[in-house]
């Protein structure tokens, strides 16, 4: 039986994703209703995506029986509200990143997940990407030593963007695309939380346009990235291990097929 899925959001994120969710077969995957703030825009959001179901409010969404798990695709700001509307309505949840806008909402979302004993998932697609799948492969047969340094990168000119500017609507070049280069470095070091972070950044209209962060692991194990919101970067990644190091290649958006391709492998030969 097909998983069914509603969307709360009609914007281009969630556009994106009904698009990625419609590439798997229609017997394990089915967008069965979408919602918006305004029924004509969640009705011709329905109509090009030919989903059933239209609601002009979130609420009717959540109280929908027919649905198993909602994509959220809500601006930053209501990632909260819409993430704990939906869970208390026992329905399953794959929220955008970043998952909220601080530790606070972050843990009282992770609260109410359990609570409603429900499904929730912050949508960090980077992880799935064919480049990260070797990258895990590659480092758990130990193919470059003990990782000692990641460096990530990712820099996209968006000042222009209302939504990458404004702290209210979860602006700042952290939290719009710092979190792909963050959850690279989390994903090398397997999880493990660092011992110390350290981050200087330029403030623009209350938020950060270029950051840089370094998080230090046991160890002495590093981990450094920069975003931007002002600059375009190469937007490459670097792991470099006591055995050998790995490059990827425009590590942010390497989704593509035969995206292994973007790896560059570099391993120390033997003094035997």
């Amino acid at each position: 039986m097909a998983t069914r899925w509603g969307i709360c959001s009609a914007g281009k994120v969630s556009h994106d994703f009904n698009v990625a969710l419609k590439t798997l077969p229609p017997e394990d995957h089915q967008v069965v209703a979408v919602a918006a703030r305004k029924l004509e825009d969640a009705q011709e959001f329905a109509k090009k995506h030919s989903i059933p179901q239209a609601y002009g409010s979130y609420e009717e969404l959540a109280t929908d029986p027919n649905i198993d798990v909602v994509y959220i695709g809500v601006i930053h700001s209501y990632h909260l509200s819409t993430c704990l509307l939906f869970m208390n309505s026992k329905k399953n949840v794959l929220c955008e990143k970043p998952l909220a806008m601080n530790t606070k909402e972050v843990k009282e979302i992770l609260a109410s997940a359990k609570k409603n004993n429900v499904f929730l998932m912050e949508a960090v697609w980077s992880r799935f990407f064919p480049a990260s799948v070797e990258i895990r492969q590659l480092l758990a047969q130990g193919e470059v030593g003990e990782v000692k340094v990641v460096r990530s990168e990712f820099g996209l000119p968006s000042k222009h963007t209302l939504r990458a500017t404004e702290k209210e609507l979860g602006g700042g070049a952290l939290l719009r695309i710092g979190i792909y280069c963050l959850q690279f470095i989390i994903m090398v070091f397997n999880g493990e939380k660092p011992e110390c972070i350290q981050a200087t950044g330029c403030l623009e209209t209350g938020v950060d346009e270029t950051l840089v962060v370094t998080l230090k692991f046991s160890k002495n194990r590093m981990g450094v990235f920069i975003c931007s919101l002002g600059a375009q970067l190469p937007n490459d990644a670097v792991i470099v291990g006591t055995k050998g190091t790995i490059k990827v290649g425009h590590h942010t958006r390497a989704a593509r097929p035969n995206t292994a391709s973007n790896i560059t492998r570099t391993f120390a030969c033997s003094s035997n």
